[in-house]
């Protein structure tokens, strides 16, 4: 198995092998050079994907703590809890990993309009690629 890119001193353990990491119990995040995990956000209800953004150990120990998303800002450099300024806090029904643990899943209840997108569309994902040019979804 490489060589898991946990930081010391994380608040994750790291797998002792590959059986661990892919089929165990053992929650052992593996995140990035960067220190970051992927984290995808979809509606508990509807599944609709609403976003896509990073976790450093910080934002992922604070989730699975509080019940609410936190994420990490990459531009900012800074942990961020989702609806902090917007009222769109993400209540987190369920959290699942992937199978080597890279990646994460959270199905949210948005709160405050129910949105997600910073820019004022429930998803950010509210435009399909259309020959070369994009075109609102919604």
């Amino acid at each position: 198995m490489s060589e898991s890119s946990n930081p010391p001193g994380d608040l994750f353990p790291t797998a002792p092998d590959t059986e661990s990491l892919e089929r165990g119990a053992l929650l052992a995040p593996r995140f990035n050079a960067e220190g970051l995990i992927a984290a995808v956000a979809t509606h508990a209800d509807s599944g609709e994907v609403l976003m896509l953004a990073w976790m450093n150990a910080q934002a992922l120990d604070l989730t699975l703590r509080t019940g609410e998303a936190y994420y990490f800002s990459r531009s900012r450099q800074s942990l961020w809890r989702k609806g902090e300024t917007s009222g769109q806090v993400q209540k987190v029904a369920e959290l699942r990993v992937d199978c080597d643990q890279d990646a994460v899943w959270l199905k949210v209840r948005p709160q405050g309009d129910g949105g997600a997108c910073h820019v004022g569309h429930r998803s950010c994902f509210y435009r399909v690629a259309e020959n070369r040019a994009l075109v609102l979804a919604e």
